[in-house]
C-alpha cells in the first residue's frame, strides 16, 4: 500500500513582519527601538524617550521622559543626563524620580499633560515571576503607558505579564509588549495579551538582550507571528538601532 503525503503550505496572515527596520512608522509618529525595552518616538518636532537604558551615541535632547520602573535597565542617571535639557519633562514610579532627582512622580491611573501629548499611566506587574528570594520581580510598584498622539494611542505594557487590566484597554493603535519570559510575560502570554487588547499593531521589546547585561531572555519571534496569524493585528518586529 502506498502512503501519499500531502504537503500544504502554511500561509501566516500577518500584516507586516519586519526584522530589518529599527523605525516604525505611523502618520506623522516615528517609533525606534533603541534596544531593551528603551524607545523614542518622534512627533510634531517633539521627542519622547521611554525607559532610557539604551541609547545611541549621540541621542537628540529630550522633550519627554517616561520611566516605567526604577530597575537599572530601564531607567540609567547617565543616560538621563545625557538626553536631559532645560525645559525637559520626566514623569515616572516615585522611586524612579527619587533615582535620578528630577521629574514628577505619578501612580497607576495618572492622567497628564506633557510636551503637548495626553499620557495616563497604567498598571503593570507580575503574577507568577519571582527572584530567588520568594519575592515577585515586578510587585506593581511600576506603570506602564498609554501615550495620545494626534489621535492615535499607543500602549507601552511596562515589565508586566498579561494581567487582567489589559482586558479593558480599548482603541490601541500600537502596543508595545514585552516578550522575554523571566522577568515579564514570555512570547506565548504576549500573544493572549495582544488577543485581547486588540491593538492595531505589536512591537515586541524586551527580550535578546544578554548585548545589553540582561540575560535568560532569549525568545523567537516567530512564536509572536504565529500566534497573531490571522488575527488582523500586524506585528511589527523592529530591529534594535543600537548595536
Amino acid at each position: 500500500m502506498k502512503v501519499v503525503l500531502a504537503i500544504v503550505p502554511i500561509i501566516l496572515l500577518v500584516g507586516c513582519v519586519n526584522p530589518e527596520a529599527s523605525t516604525l512608522k505611523l502618520d506623522n509618529i516615528s517609533i525606534v527601538w533603541l534596544g531593551h525595552a528603551s524607545f523614542m518616538i518622534e512627533a510634531d518636532n517633539k521627542v519622547i524617550y521611554i525607559d532610557p537604558y539604551v541609547l545611541p551615541v549621540n541621542p537628540k535632547p529630550a522633550d519627554l521622559i517616561l520611566v516605567t520602573h526604577d530597575h537599572f535597565d530601564h531607567l540609567g542617571t547617565e543616560q538621563v543626563k545625557a538626553i536631559r535639557k532645560n525645559d525637559t519633562a520626566l514623569f515616572g514610579t516615585t522611586a524612579s524620580v527619587r533615582k535620578v532627582a528630577f521629574g514628577n512622580p505619578i501612580d497607576d491611573g495618572t492622567t497628564f499633560d506633557a510636551a503637548g501629548f495626553s499620557v495616563t499611566a497604567v498598571k503593570a506587574y507580575n503574577t507568577d515571576k519571582f527572584d530567588s528570594y520568594g519575592r515577585l520581580y515586578h510587585n506593581g510598584t511600576g506603570i506602564g503607558y498609554i501615550i495620545n498622539i494626534d489621535g492615535r494611542r499607543i500602549y507601552d505594557a511596562g515589565d508586566t505579564d498579561f494581567i487582567p487590566e489589559m482586558k479593558s484597554l480599548r482603541d490601541i493603535d500600537i502596543a508595545l509588549l514585552p516578550i522575554g519570559g523571566k522577568y515579564t510575560m514570555d512570547v506565548h502570554d504576549a500573544v493572549v495579551a495582544a488577543k485581547s487588547i486588540n491593538p492595531k499593531i505589536v512591537v515586541p521589546m524586551h527580550y535578546n538582550s544578554a548585548r545589553y547585561g540582561i540575560q535568560g531572555i532569549e525568545t523567537n519571534t516567530a512564536d509572536l507571528i504565529i500566534g497573531l496569524a490571522g488575527t488582523g493585528i500586524t506585528v511589527n518586529v523592529l530591529d534594535q538601532s543600537v548595536k
